[in-house]
């Protein structure tokens, strides 16, 4: 019982800290991370609940609502899928939405009391309240974003799973054990991360399989040497000391898993502290730990099949990096046909970085090719918008927007260019107005590339 319920918590654990790593900024994967997170919480204090005399009744009420927090991070992360645009309205909803279901599935837990049976209303409340808010967010995110077919497929049936498979884990029926329960919710919550973690790349335009088998393989190495000591202990140890053992075992593999997927971040945490007097070296580092993350998400795949509106999305987000070398590295568009031909023009390697660096002047060609030919260096007329809301933000790094953002720093034009921005140009005008010119950055891309097929 206790091999399970660690199994299921490391892949929980493990699977919940990746989406995390991918990018702390993002807040479908924040959401999702907490998910899996809870989850694995959930699974660890119900092991320990079970071998526990003295404190079960406690445990038993901690973990009741604890069961409730996978099932609202997960119609949450449904909701986030399926919000449209930056919109204001639509975060409103949103958190309006999880708020009526937290309330209600966090009333249903303190009703119910505990996980142990009879059944109660409370339990039902919960039951209900979680899986109905999680098929109805299925249903909206299907219809309102765009994703993979296999993402699609993947979301509908793990969501339906994980809808009944509440009955199981909010309501005692005594049919099952409480682990083989947490084990089967566990499936579908883990189908539902990595659904997430698809989405994710395929936004992203990145690949994700062999990143993931790194990690993947890494985490049960160190989940095999950590707590396979703490379950030979659960093993041979008498009863009445198997509660202590038991939380020794999830406290190691939380700790070991954890070193092992945040070890970029940690080793910039390390970095502070050892290079606190070396801002340039710990940069470096820095960069260097971010570049050779991103080889992995590399994708291998032609863009000749990638249709218009995927292009279009994926040169935004390369203009969206266009300031951080580590993430055009993972870029598709490091496979175009001008960036092989650029490089052998300069007799420069094909390497990766090479072709990083590449792109972000092709990029940075585009850019300056929409600036108006009117001798002017900065205009606020139609004309310059499009140039305006890519060069100023990303090529010269002007964040108007940024909480407690100055203009200290910038020359005359991007000074000009900053006050244009803050005081008469709003921050979801300046974003279509972004989306706007990489559209046209993308056809520009494309036409060498249609010419020659034609």
């Amino acid at each position: 019982m206790a091999a399970l319920s660690a199994v299921v918590f490391t892949l929980s654990w493990w699977l919940g800290l990746y989406l995390l790593a991918r990018n702390p900024r993002k807040p479908v994967l924040v959401l999702a991370a907490a998910g899996l997170c809870s989850f694995a919480l959930v699974v660890a204090l119900d092991a320990i609940r079970l071998t526990s005399d003295h404190h079960a009744e406690l445990l038993g009420r901690i973990e009741i609502h604890l069961v409730a927090l996978p099932g609202i991070a997960w119609s949450a992360v449904l909701l986030e899928l399926a919000r449209s645009g930056e919109r204001w309205r639509s975060r409103i909803g949103q958190g309006a939405a999880l708020a009526v279901i937290a309330v209600a599935a966090l009333v249903g837990a303190t009703w119910a009391g505990g996980v142990e049976g009879p059944l109660r209303s409370g339990h039902w409340l919960m039951f209900i309240s979680i899986s109905t808010a999680a098929l109805a967010a299925m249903v909206v995110a299907v219809r309102n974003r765009p994703r993979p077919g296999s993402v699609v497929g993947v979301v509908v049936v793990a969501t339906l799973f994980f809808a009944l498979a509440n009955a199981i884990l909010v309501i005692p029926l005594g049919l099952v054990p409480s682990w083989l329960a947490l084990a089967s919710t566990g499936f579908d919550v883990l189908l539902l991360g990595v659904a997430v973690a698809v989405w994710d790349a395929f936004d992203e335009g990145q690949a994700l399989r062999a990143d993931m088998l790194r990690s993947f393989v890494g985490t049960i190495l160190v989940a095999a040497l950590f707590g396979g000591q703490a379950l030979l202990g659960v093993a041979v140890i008498p009863e009445d000391g198997r509660t202590v053992v038991t939380a020794l075992l999830f406290t190691s593999l939380a700790v070991a898993i954890a070193i092992n997927v945040l070890a970029d971040p940690l080793a910039g945490v390390l970095d502070r502290l050892a290079f606190s007097r070396s801002p340039a070296l710990r940069a470096d580092r820095a960069a260097l730990r971010s570049t050779e993350a991103a080889l992995p998400l590399r994708s291998e795949s032609s863009l000749d099949g990638v249709d218009d509106e995927t292009f279009a999305r994926l040169t935004r987000r390369a203009l969206g990096h266009y300031a951080d070398l580590s993430k055009l590295v993972a870029s598709p568009l490091t496979a175009l046909p001008v960036i092989g031909e650029r490089l052998a023009a300069r007799g420069a390697p094909d390497q990766p970085l090479e072709r990083a660096n590449e792109l972000k002047a092709v990029l940075a060609d585009r850019i300056a090719a929409l600036k108006p030919r009117d001798g002017r260096e900065f205009g606020t007329t139609e004309e310059w918008r499009y140039y305006n809301s890519l060069y100023f933000p990303y090529v010269v790094g002007v964040r108007a927007y940024a909480q407690n953002a100055t203009a200290a720093g910038l020359d005359p034009v991007a000074r000009q260019a900053w006050q244009w921005m803050v005081t008469d140009v709003p921050q979801r005008s300046l974003h279509n107005w972004q989306n706007a010119a990489a559209r046209v950055i993308a056809a520009d891309l494309r036409a060498p590339a249609t010419v020659s097929s034609e």
